[in-house]
């Protein structure tokens, strides 16, 4: 900022004020359910290990085999707990 306008600080309040002025930083549009903050560090993530893939020509691993998962209708109750008594000494 200050090789492109010395003088920034006497014409903005702040340096996010003077970089957005000036064009360094734009605001994107995006869905509500994007300001939270787990799905931004998702897209974060995701974002830098496309380009770590890139940069170092990664291949992606071949994902595991889906196994069918089984569904009982009805499960079968469970057998209540007891607890073992005490020895007596």
């Amino acid at each position: 900022m200050e090789d492109l306008l010395p003088t920034w600080r006497s014409w903005y309040p702040s340096l996010f004020d003077a970089a957005s002025d000036l064009g360094l930083i734009r605001a994107r549009v995006c869905a509500p359910s994007s300001l939270m903050l787990s799905n931004r560090h998702a897209a974060v993530q995701s974002e830098a290990m496309q380009m770590f893939k890139e940069k170092w020509a990664v291949e992606d691993e071949p994902e595991e085999p889906q196994l069918p998962i089984r569904l009982q209708r009805h499960p079968t109750p469970r057998k209540p707990f007891k607890k073992k008594p005490k020895p007596s000494y």
